[in-house]
């Protein structure tokens, strides 16, 4: 079947959608939480402490979900966004009903979709490899 830049405008489409959705919907409330003055109270599923994992969590969901929007370094960019959801899937929801997980299973699904087929021709990657 010959290659279609169909393929290509769905990968951005994917890439921006999700990964503005990450930034806008989870990233800056965690930004918030983080130079907040309030107590943080945080899931520490890997024992690094309450503070250190949402760090981690707000880098995965601001500045790794931006890679993924502009296709840079997408596949390493990908690898925390995925670790991110399998938390909040198996560890923060777990045992809760279906809907609380969903959407960390979407996510997760497309994540792992994107670091199988790479970022697509309209991305920073793509168009650095081009130049080489």
């Amino acid at each position: 079947m010959p290659y279609s830049k169909n393929i290509d405008w769905a990968l951005l489409l994917l890439r921006v959608v999700f990964g503005v959705s990450m930034i806008a919907g989870h990233g800056f409330r965690k930004i918030g939480r983080l130079f907040g003055d309030a107590e943080i109270r945080f899931a520490d599923p890997f024992g690094l402490g309450p503070v250190a994992s949402l760090g981690l969590a707000t880098f995965a969901e601001v500045i790794c979900a931006a890679f993924l929007v502009i296709g840079l370094w997408t596949r390493w960019a990908l690898i925390p966004l995925i670790v991110t959801m399998l938390v909040a899937a198996f560890y923060s929801h777990w045992g809760e009903p279906y809907s609380e997980m969903e959407l960390a299973f979407l996510y997760l699904a497309v994540y792992a979709s994107l670091l199988l087929t790479g970022p697509g021709w309209y991305s920073v990657d793509a168009q650095l490899r081009a130049k080489k």
